[in-house]
């Protein structure tokens, strides 16, 4: 496997903020699905402090630029592009510009930089999502029929990747636990595991071995239904550009980002915890729990600060990124320090 950088490995996550903005279930059409687009979390290497963040902003102010203007103007929800300035702590929405062309997405490349420019010829229709294992009612949902059954609304959520810096990021989605009780979860089923599309003609990144293809990433069957969780189809009141994970991705937001696994084709329900991705890439830096826990620093760097991109200096982070209210009943009684 390729040695990847310390510096050129992050993911992505946010909060929960069920503001009124509801996507009606038709607005959003085919074509506006074909531009949608999707980054991915990346790996392990972080920045050592300072230094690696400013060398973050450098390359984020570099990157190249998607911007509204050059999105069909049927890619588009029949809504504001959000309905609130701010998170739930009223901290600043990161840019469209900024969340768009910062990005881990390592199907196409390890480079931040490169992943808005490499994913545009990334096609997201036709697209299925096949949900299979310990269910009652395994289903292949076509993507448009997922818009239009689950009800789609804006979340507000701060993203902390694992390389210490963050985002706050205005997704359009709906719950996972809709998805899952839709095909009727058997009582053995304990996790979930989630699987990215393989498409070497279009992933450039798949042909090499930067990783073990396809992308895999996993959650507890309870963190899975935790109201929190979601699978995301837009942001910013559009549907995702591919370096953000288009067509459909997952957002779980008091986890580092690598988590929210980008590009879904397939979900299993599962009685065994899955090996995911970095778990097996680099499991004495990676575990499956992948909680943002300030307290734990990665092997290589501490994991008490971050920055945010598009300020200067740092910020201290929060236990759970700030959704410990919500979440932390579902590690009570675990030592956090090994469930990593």
């Amino acid at each position: 496997m390729v040695k990847i950088p310390s510096s050129e490995i992050t993911p992505e996550h946010l909060y929960l903020s069920r503001r009124a903005f509801m996507v009606g279930a038709g607005s959003l059409s085919a074509a506006a699905l074909i531009a949608a687009g999707c980054a991915s979390p990346s790996l392990p290497g972080a920045p050592a402090a300072a230094a690696g963040a400013e060398a973050e902003s450098n390359a984020a102010s570099a990157a190249p630029r998607i911007t509204f203007s050059e999105l069909p103007e049927a890619l588009s929800y029949d809504e504001p592009f959000a309905t609130s300035d701010t998170d739930d702590l009223g901290d600043a929405l990161n840019s469209y510009d900024e969340i768009t062309n910062y990005n881990n997405y390592y199907e196409f490349s390890t480079d931040k930089q490169e992943v808005a420019v490499l994913s545009t010829n990334f096609n997201t229709l036709p697209w299925q999502v096949e949900v299979t294992g310990l269910c009652n009612k395994p289903t292949t949902f076509d993507i448009e029929d997922v818009v239009k059954r689950f009800t789609q609304e804006e979340r507000i959520y701060r993203l902390r990747c694992v390389e210490a810096w963050s985002m706050v990021i205005p997704w359009v989605g709906f719950p996972v636990g809709e998805l899952l009780r839709a095909v009727e979860p058997k009582a053995e089923a304990q996790f979930v595991k989630f699987t990215t599309i393989v498409r070497p003609e279009e992933m450039p990144n798949q042909r090499r071995a930067v990783l073990d293809w396809p992308y895999v990433e996993g959650l507890r069957m309870d963190e899975a239904m935790n109201d929190l969780a979601i699978f995301a189809t837009g942001m910013y009141g559009k549907p995702l550009v591919v370096a953000n994970g288009a067509p459909f991705r997952l957002v779980v937001p008091w986890k580092y980002g690598f988590k929210s696994i980008k590009g879904i084709v397939k979900i299993e329900l599962t009685d065994t915890m899955p090996q995911s991705t970095w778990m097996l890439a680099a499991p004495r830096e990676y575990g499956f729990y992948a909680n943002v826990n300030p307290e734990v620093n990665h092997p290589r760097w501490s994991q008490a600060s971050e920055r945010r991109i598009g300020e200067l200096g740092r910020r201290d982070t929060l236990p759970f990124n700030g959704y410990g209210e919500e979440v932390a009943h579902l590690y009570a009684g675990m030592d956090l320090r090994a469930n990593f």
